[in-house]
């Protein structure tokens, strides 16, 4: 009998029963959650450096600032910050694989922002809402999974071995702190 605290574990070849081609499945498992893990997590890290710094031609603080002035936003430049601040360091979380819940629930955070300030410009690129859906789709998958066995999470006690409630409770304040930043907007 299982406890409702058991931790997920990537199938491995101890978990094949004789069947080699399920022999190389945990490694596979791990390997594509660290592809996704990088490019996620360094994606976002770009997206909020260009907030930040105004790094690969983005519009820094002052211009951010004022976008978010302008969509109702109270004390843009304040929240050009904190949005700078969260999508920069939860990406790099969710690239190293290092507090991967919290990192993840701050990329789904600040992307549910996003889908709500393009929600009217219909589904696709370049004013719908498609990007930003797959990358809250990516952050939530990674905070439900875990970061698999490549990821400095694995050197933390407490997150050595993810469990999915750790997942799921960090989804879902990332979703209510998103829903609170969007009850400040005008």
């Amino acid at each position: 009998m299982t406890s409702p605290h058991t931790t997920y574990s990537a199938p491995s070849a101890s978990h094949s029963d004789g069947d080699p081609a399920a022999a190389g499945t945990g490694q596979a498992h791990d390997t594509g959650l660290l592809l996704l893990r990088v490019v996620l997590g360094l994606t976002m890290a770009v997206h909020g450096s260009q907030k930040l710094f105004g790094a690969f031609d983005g519009p820094g603080l002052k211009g951010t600032g004022q976008f978010f002035s302008s969509a109702g936003y109270p004390a843009g430049e304040t929240m050009a910050l904190i949005a700078g601040l969260t999508e920069t360091l939860g990406g790099l979380g969710l690239a190293l694989g290092l507090l991967t819940p919290l990192a993840g629930a701050a990329v789904l955070g600040t992307m549910v922002n996003a889908i709500a300030l393009k929600w009217g410009g219909g589904f696709f690129a370049p004013k719908g809402v498609e990007y930003e859906l797959l990358l809250i789709a990516g952050a939530a998958a990674l905070t439900l999974t875990g970061p698999g066995r490549y990821a400095a999470d694995r050197l933390l006690p407490v997150l050595r071995a993810h469990r999915l409630t750790h997942g799921a409770a960090a989804v879902v304040v990332g979703v209510v702190v998103a829903a609170g930043v969007l009850m400040l907007r005008d």
